[in-house]
């Protein structure tokens, strides 16, 4: 249980709050690569309490700056994007792709050159990787970029989505950690899959390990399946928001949890194949089970999760265990319907959520860190992140979870 300050600290992002200006140091997808058009119309992107906009100039580069003109603030997502450049509607005021300021026509011609020369526009550092455009949104030198093995794979192996949801950063991220709601909360679903995944219903209280990692942490949580088989799902957690899940076969997973605000997070699917193209016909099905086919706002049906009719209790009556119509509905129902912003300082955690406790102690250690100028969650450090996946394996017999190689894990039992 946490207190009330405790809570706030963790959660709010927004206004220079130690949290958010934490979160800031680290890399964040921020913009689906496809939703960016050399020369289209500049897309707006809120994240961490302040609005942007990215754009892809004409030779394919990529900027991403405040939204704001710095001249008189009007919103750049109405500029027009042409000549490797934005320029603004109000006044004409144009800026390069790499935030230079090159046209002040409003001002008087003998002075133009100095004077913008003299306007400082705020522009970040982005890097395009996973069907994703990254930013860094830092105070410090950005550090080294994330090489996730679905980063260097090429752009058909890899399909990113992303659902705005109604809660608070903290909510989606604890969601993504809790591995002891998988086999209750989504039975329904996993329990008619022919993977691994249908074996996550046979024990629904796992015992937890946690090995701590420069990046974060690696779980390993372990059911028992039959008197001599166990099901182990290893996860690798790059704190502070990327959690790799397990499944036995690809497509692979890796989902984060960014901050819009304090009260909204953008939650982000990476599907990737390391062997082969994932196809359109593939990622539409996955889509349309799981949400809508808005690969923007793929829950974007959750805006009525408490209207009548959207859970359906006669498919509770007949079976069905939460009576939601998708997969990630089910998460998303889960955290949206505790407000906002979670109230901690109510909860009674048990044994099932050392995770949870864990992370929030790791949070707090980093916020520390961070006010004392120290870098956090291996920032100080170069780290090979290509060789994270998450598994699911069944085995019999002893296993050293820890000693497992997650790209070489050894073969299932059969049956």
């Amino acid at each position: 249980m946490l207190t009330r300050e405790q809570n706030e600290l963790l959660c709010q992002v927004s206004g220079g709050a130690p949290m958010g200006e934490l979160l800031r140091e680290f890399w964040m997808p921020a913009v689906r690569s496809q939703a960016l058009v050399a020369d289209g119309a500049p897309v707006r992107v809120r994240l961490m309490g302040e609005n942007f906009v990215a754009f892809r100039a004409t030779d394919g580069r990529v900027g991403f700056f405040d939204e704001g003109c710095p001249h008189r603030c009007t919103s750049l997502a109405l500029a027009r994007n042409e000549d490797n450049a934005l320029t603004c509607i109000f006044h004409g005021w144009k800026i390069d792709v790499s935030g230079k300021v090159v046209e002040v026509p409003s001002e008087p011609p003998e002075r133009r050159s100095e004077f913008a020369a003299k306007v400082r526009v705020r522009h970040y550092p982005v890097h395009e990787a996973g069907g994703a455009l990254w930013v860094y949104l830092g105070r410090r030198q950005a550090p080294q970029f994330y090489n996730f093995e679905f980063n260097l794979l090429p752009r058909t192996q890899v399909r990113a989505v992303r659902a705005l949801v109604h809660c608070n950063w903290l909510q989606g991220l604890e969601g993504l950690l809790d591995s002891a709601h998988f086999g209750i909360l989504h039975q329904s679903f996993v329990s008619q899959r022919a993977t691994d995944d249908r074996f996550s219903t046979h024990d629904q209280g796992p015992v937890f390990k946690l090995m701590a990692q420069p990046y974060g942490l690696r779980e390993g949580a372990l059911r028992k399946v039959e008197a001599d088989v166990n099901y182990l799902r290893i996860r690798e957690v790059v704190m502070p928001f990327y959690s790799f899940i397990p499944f036995d076969r690809p497509p692979w997973q890796m989902i984060c949890v960014i901050p819009i605000d304090d009260e909204w997070s953008a939650q982000w699917v990476f599907r990737y194949d390391h062997s082969k193209p994932i196809s359109d016909d593939d990622q539409e099905r996955w889509l349309r089970l799981r949400g809508t086919e808005d690969s923007d706002n793929f829950c974007a049906e959750m805006a009525d999760w408490h209207a009548p009719g959207f859970q359906n209790r006669q498919a509770m009556k007949e079976g069905h265990w939460s009576g939601l119509p998708k997969f990630f509905y089910e998460d998303f129902a889960a955290q949206v319907s505790m407000g906002p912003m979670a109230d901690r300082t109510r909860e009674y955690l048990g044994s099932s959520d050392s995770i949870i406790t864990h992370a929030r102690q790791m949070l707090m250690r980093a916020l520390r860190d961070h006010a004392r100028g120290e870098p956090a969650f291996g920032q100080d450090r170069a780290l090979d992140y290509s060789r994270l996946r998450a598994v699911s394996i069944r085995y019999r017999g002893e296993l050293d979870w820890r000693a497992i190689d997650p790209l070489k894990p050894p073969p299932p039992v059969e049956g």
